[in-house]
């Protein structure tokens, strides 16, 4: 299944490519698509995910929504094929209530955000906008101001994003909103973060990034 629908407005950061959709749910994915037409998006919905690899990895969507529990590949495994920690649009990953830890694991693994079923759609378009925007001026920046420290090799790009943040002094929620993602995702990747540097605390963190060492 794949709709595809384009506006009479001007394109812009926001609807010069499409919303992708993968879900296995018809009524999800119809749902979705409509209330995202509806905004103005272009829209691409996917029933499995080797149709969507095979599209993604040669296009470029504006934000991507994925169901966590697909036939065939998970969205588990999406993620890995895509090389989601690099890729270029904010992936979202649609998981149950009872799918925190396979949330968690996906953002590890390269997800933006997750949304938690059952969801309001108004929200989710509003997340992935803001998704959208953060994405648009991180792009536009390029460069990030933190300066050279043992082990920055080993953090990704979004985790990059967050320990400048972090060292910014921003909380949790501060720094979810400037990114566009949740607070709870920016707990993990400061989790995350403070393991790969094996910082003690969040003290202990700052200190090692600006003082460029870890040791």
């Amino acid at each position: 299944m794949d709709h595809t629908t384009q506006t009479n407005a001007e394109p812009d950061t926001e609807t010069a490519t499409p919303i992708y959709i993968v879900d296995d749910d018809a009524a999800v994915r119809d749902a979705l698509a409509f209330v995202f037409e509806q905004e103005g998006f272009a829209v691409r919905a996917f029933e499995d995910g080797d149709a969507f690899v095979n599209d993604a990895a040669a296009a470029s969507p504006a934000c991507v929504l994925l169901d966590v529990h697909m036939p065939g590949r998970s969205g588990i495994d999406i993620l890995k094929s895509l090389n989601a920690n690099h890729y270029r649009a904010p992936i979202f990953i649609i998981s149950g209530q009872g799918d925190i830890p396979l949330a968690v694991a996906a953002i590890k693994e390269g997800a933006f955000d997750f949304i938690e079923k059952p969801f309001d759609v108004d929200t989710v378009v509003r997340r992935v906008s803001d998704a959208i925007a953060a994405m648009n001026e991180e792009k536009a920046s390029e460069s990030s101001t933190l300066g050279d420290f043992e082990g920055k090799d080993r953090l990704t790009p979004r985790e990059l994003e967050v320990l400048q943040q972090i060292t910014a002094g921003a909380s949790n929620k501060e720094a979810g909103k400037r990114l566009g993602i949740s607070p709870r995702t920016i707990e993990v990747h400061r989790a995350r973060i403070m393991e790969k540097l094996q910082a003690r605390n969040a003290a202990d963190l700052v200190r090692m990034v600006l003082s460029g060492n870890t040791g």
